[in-house]
């Protein structure tokens, strides 16, 4: 049986896999490709030997602790942790003993980083604090997942502690939420100003959103250097105003992966997906997120009681996959780390 490629996607295979910039229109054509096609599955196998080219065995665990909750002002409409979600009713902030209890589990399971994230009105005094705290007593590498910043609160940042900043232009940016996406593209260029890696997501991805708004967030994060992207997937929660639209299954999200692999070639030390699954392990992404605490997606206030996974659930799904979650960090180093995948079956590139 043959499974001819068209010369087309042969042609975009053979780009990527030199590490050229895409169009946005070879990146459309891509995510148009049928979900259960050989193309599909053959942009799949591209993207996966990519990351293993590249990224070589490691599979990153970057820790999310979510600090607080919140009935949030600012009103996301993905988001579970909401004043109109009507989820959390009062405010919580998780105690220090909490959070350092928290960090030290997830340091002796092996966690590469800790994403620790706040709400849009948490002090950012407090979220400092933290930072200063677990960089002395814990010392996992800190990455802030919070509002918009200025170079002040950069260079605040990096002096408390953190190397790096989650920040995305949210899907949806400005329509379904209250943020200005030319801030957060600024808030971007901060970050790359002070010297903090920006971490991003394209995110969060629904049904209703179109191809062209994918590919435009996939090459932002190649333009502007991202440390890691990726695809996260929305999460709709009971009563959440965004349910009339559906999810997306992972298989879909899987596709968006590799499509997102391929576009930022040989910029990234990472390549993300949320929330953990073995799909898109199989189409170039080696990086999860272990949740406790406040999330975004979850009913519970304390993730780890609710959708939230454990470092060590996330290393045995790599390791079912053939990745190795215990090698260092892509990163934090100065160069990524690969290996020779020719070893193991997973190289070379496809021929039309």
């Amino acid at each position: 049986m043959k499974f001819p490629l068209s010369s087309k996607v042969t042609e975009i295979l053979r780009k990527a896999d030199e590490f050229a910039a895409l169009s946005a229109e070879e990146i459309i054509l891509l995510l148009r490709l049928d979900l259960c096609s050989a193309e599909t599955y053959a942009v799949m196998h591209a993207a996966n030997a990519m990351s293993r080219r590249t990224f070589g065995a490691k599979a990153e665990r970057h820790m999310h602790i979510g600090l607080n909750v919140e009935p949030c002002r600012y009103d996301c409409l993905f988001c579970s942790l909401t004043r109109t979600a009507g989820i959390f009713t009062e405010s919580v902030e998780f105690d220090t003993d909490q959070i350092l209890a928290w960090a030290r589990e997830g340091k002796a399971q092996g966690a590469d980083a800790f994403n620790i994230m706040t709400t849009g009105f948490y002090s950012f005094e407090k979220l400092l604090d933290f930072g200063r705290l677990l960089h002395r007593e814990v010392g996992v590498p800190l990455v802030a997942n919070t509002r918009d910043i200025t170079h002040k609160e950069g260079e605040a940042l990096l002096d408390a502690g953190f190397v790096g900043c989650y920040h995305a232009i949210r899907l949806g940016e400005g329509r379904d939420t209250p943020f200005s996406p030319v801030k957060r593209r600024q808030t971007i260029q901060v970050f790359k100003d002070v010297g903090l890696r920006w971490m991003n997501c394209v995110e969060p991805v629904g049904p209703e959103h179109s191809h062209a708004e994918l590919a435009e967030l996939m090459l932002l994060a190649r333009r502007m250097g991202a440390t890691y992207s990726g695809v996260m997937r929305r999460i709709n929660f009971p009563g959440s105003p965004m349910a009339a639209h559906g999810m997306i299954t992972e298989r879909e999200m899987a596709r968006m992966v590799a499509v997102s692999r391929l576009v930022m070639g040989n910029v990234p030390r990472a390549h993300c997906t949320h929330e953990p699954h073995t799909a898109s392990l199989l189409a170039g992404a080696n990086l999860f997120f272990p949740e406790v605490g406040s999330s975004p997606r979850d009913l519970q206030a304390d993730s780890a009681k609710g959708r939230g996974s454990t470092v060590e659930d996330c290393g045995r799904i790599f390791r079912e996959m053939g990745l190795e979650p215990d090698l260092p960090s892509n990163c934090f180093t100065a160069e990524p780390r690969a290996v020779n995948v020719e070893a193991g079956g997973c190289g070379g590139v496809l021929q039309g």
